[in-house]
């Protein structure tokens, strides 16, 4: 299998421990990753603001780069849901059947990581250790538009030593959503805080979640308080081992 890591924008410029983490649980199971050069952003940042144009050639530079893979995996539901659900969008915009075809046929096998390791490869279990309590915050695109369900709280009751603490009101939106955040800063900020709210409420030292964009609005916020509570993503808590923590 022909396997390559969509990085991300925010991990490749903020958090490239994310990136690292995700290949070193891939190969922990016997799965080699790509990282093809050519990659850049997946487009959403345009669409959701509504540039369709200007997303066109970043898209039809995202399926020339992950064109021949039989899986692309990335740690970020939203942009596996991008991929996934706006790429076609854009394709129609564009009016060229050759970058319609070619979205059809990249699109389909972006996988976001904890779809990737438990619809694929059949893993729950990816032989982690972490021994903290942590709360599990779903985000968004992961919980609505990839529907990814409790595939993530799955992996973390199968890391060893780890005590997963429910969040309360977990469906709710942290109030990031990209652009949202710029545009609206004072609603992003108070559902921010009903949020961090929830998390202190729960105890937990460690907030995780699939999408660095919101772990950082919520980091953000908790520093503000000084809440005692580390943010971090699913993937690195899937690479721990007993040696590292």
């Amino acid at each position: 299998m022909r396997v390559a890591l969509q990085v991300t924008c925010i991990n490749d410029t903020f958090f490239p421990e994310t990136g690292k983490a995700v290949v070193s649980v891939l190969r922990r199971l016997g799965v080699e990753v790509d990282f093809p050069e050519a990659q850049a952003c997946c487009g959403q940042p345009m669409v959701n603001t509504g540039y369709l144009d200007e997303a066109i050639p970043v898209v039809r530079n995202f399926v020339d780069a992950f064109a021949g893979y039989d899986a692309v995996v990335t740690p970020s539901g939203s942009c596996a849901g991008s991929a996934r659900h706006q790429h076609r969008l854009v394709a129609k915009r564009a009016g060229d059947a050759k970058l319609t075809r070619a979205v059809a046929e990249v699109s389909v096998k972006v996988y976001e990581l904890s779809e990737f390791l438990i619809d694929v490869l059949g893993v729950e279990d990816v032989g982690a250790h972490f021994p903290h309590s942590v709360t599990y915050h779903p985000t968004c695109h992961s919980l609505r538009m990839l529907r990814v369900a409790d595939r993530p709280t799955r992996l973390l009751r199968a890391v060893r030593g780890l005590r997963l603490v429910e969040l309360p009101a977990a469906d709710q939106c942290c109030g990031f959503g990209g652009t949202f955040a710029v545009k609206n800063p004072e609603v992003s900020v108070a559902m921010g805080s009903d949020k961090v709210r929830h998390v202190r409420s729960t105890g937990a030292e460690v907030l995780v979640a699939g999408d660095n964009s919101c772990l950082t609005h919520l980091g953000g916020l908790l520093s503000r308080q000084q809440a005692g509570v580390r943010v971090m993503h699913l993937a690195e808590i899937l690479a721990s081992t007993e040696g590292d923590t």
